[in-house]
């Protein structure tokens, strides 16, 4: 690719190519059998120009010569076309140098025989998956992915980055039926840039064991209160709860309104940014690609831009958003090297990398004595959340009600609601680095194409006070 970068003509003020290759294995299990195993490959090219202020993109799976060659020739056209429509002028300051290499540091490495011992584990771990009593057993299953993308990024100005993550999900869950109240639990899904000894088959069986354990519990529970009360939520809900009303609220092309169509706007304004109070002063969020065990790690973002951890709500106050160098130029707001692409037939936009909420200083039993009436959440069942990303509602697998100072009885169908500014204004205790906890999401969808890409959140358990909970189902 390399050789061929170098005898390309391109009549264009900057060019890059980006050599994407993909493979990916997914495997499921369900009630001790092997659903299947199935592995698909991607591969292929991006050509991209920058002509008189326009990037332009044309993707190619052809890698011969001739067609990256025609590739660079169609997007140079298609940029000189598109000048009479332009919204900003951009330079190559979008488009810095990025020299070097990423790789996921990965304790054992998969190879061709790996995905059988996982399948073998896997199997395992349904078999301790269980119901007590008069239940009903309805489903037990596992599922993970093994993703290995490899990219290398050419450009005009010197570039030259290559980048291989291996990136995986595990998934265990279970549902059961007790006089026609159907109950599910998880582990809440886990993902990260991790090897073959995740998939261990002792850790496996535990957490199996302790999935079974809570699904009986909620299964015998009473119904969740409805009232207000405070809320402490672990971190296989803390994730998503960080996802949805703090990372794509804060997406530059968000309030810029390039996702209006499709994935929806931002009650944030550029005014907001430096003035704002997002939250408590407990509420630290920062954007920070260089944890080497999180999803979305990495050197460089997908337009060269280098991978640093950055503030963007710091003591509560809003500082920065979660933007590439192009809407930073276009917005005029401080952001972040988040241009990410899918795939080779993807360009780069804005989008969620590592966007982690720093630890406190309580403990678990901290939080729970400090809480006269409370209730402890964990793992999502539901969310919602308006198109301006502000109002939303969750719901969860397993409840707890904190009662003078203790966590008593198990509820179920524990939800709760609010707004983005109160909800992280009532933010009263975090969690220290006991309750920390790294995970993410494989599948966050945006943009027109559509691009869904992994995502990640390292977050502590949270408490808030004077939250609006309800009950749901039976």
């Amino acid at each position: 690719m390399r050789d061929i970068f170098k005898k390309l003509n391109v009549k264009a003020d900057w060019w890059g190519l980006r050599h994407i290759n993909q493979t990916q294995t997914s495997l499921s299990v369900r009630d001790e059998k092997l659903d299947g195993i199935n592995t698909g490959y991607d591969n292929g090219v991006m050509a991209e120009v920058l002509v008189n202020g326009q990037f332009s993109f044309v993707a190619t799976n052809d890698l011969s010569f001739d067609s990256i060659q025609r590739a660079f020739d169609q997007a140079t056209e298609q940029a000189l076309k598109n000048e009479k429509w332009n919204l900003y002028n951009f330079s190559m300051e979008q488009r810095p140098k990025a020299v070097g290499t990423y790789s996921s540091q990965v304790k054992t490495q998969f190879d061709k025989s790996s995905i059988y011992e996982i399948a073998d584990n896997l199997v395992n771990a349904t078999k301790f998956m269980t119901v007590s009593g008069d239940a009903q057993l309805m489903s037990r299953s596992a599922r993970t992915i093994v993703s290995d993308t490899e990219t290398l990024f050419l450009s005009s100005n010197g570039s030259d980055y290559h980048q291989k993550l291996t990136q995986c999900t595990l998934d265990l869950g279970m549902a059961a039926s007790l006089n026609g109240d159907n109950q599910t639990r998880s582990n809440g899904g886990q993902v990260g840039q991790f090897g073959l000894d995740y998939f261990n088959k002792d850790s496996l069986k535990q957490q199996s064991i302790e999935i079974s354990r809570e699904l009986n519990e909620i299964l015998n529970a009473e119904n969740c209160p409805s009232d207000t009360r405070d809320l402490m939520i672990t971190p296989d809900q803390m994730y998503l709860q960080v996802h949805e009303s703090i990372g794509h609220p804060l997406e530059l092309d968000r309030i810029l309104g390039d996702e209006r169509n499709y994935a929806g706007w931002s009650f944030l304004n550029k005014e907001d940014f430096g003035t704002l109070q997002y939250g408590s002063e407990l509420l630290n969020v920062t954007f920070d690609p260089t944890i080497t065990s999180e999803l979305a790690s990495y050197d460089f973002d997908d337009t060269g831009a280098k991978a640093e951890k950055k503030y963007l709500i710091k003591g509560g106050k809003l500082v920065a958003g979660i933007g590439s160098l192009e809407s930073q130029a276009r917005l005029g707001v401080d952001g972040v090297s988040c241009a990410r692409m899918q795939s080779w037939n993807r360009p780069p936009i804005d989008r969620m990398a590592n966007i982690n909420v720093e630890t406190g200083t309580s403990t678990m039993a901290d939080m729970i004595s400090a809480t006269e009436k409370g209730i402890l959440m964990k793992a999502n069942r539901s969310w919602s959340i308006d198109d301006y990303r502000d109002k939303f509602q969750f719901g969860c697998e397993y409840g707890q009600l904190i009662e003078n100072g203790k966590l008593t009885k198990v509820v179920k169908n524990p939800n709760y609601r609010g707004q983005c500014t109160p909800f992280w204004t009532n933010l009263k205790m975090l969690g220290d680095e006991s309750t920390m906890e790294v995970s993410g999401s494989f599948y966050c969808g945006k943009g027109e194409p559509n691009q869904v890409i992994r995502v990640g959140h390292a977050v502590p358990t949270a408490l808030f006070s004077n939250i609006e909970v309800f009950g749901g189902g039976k």
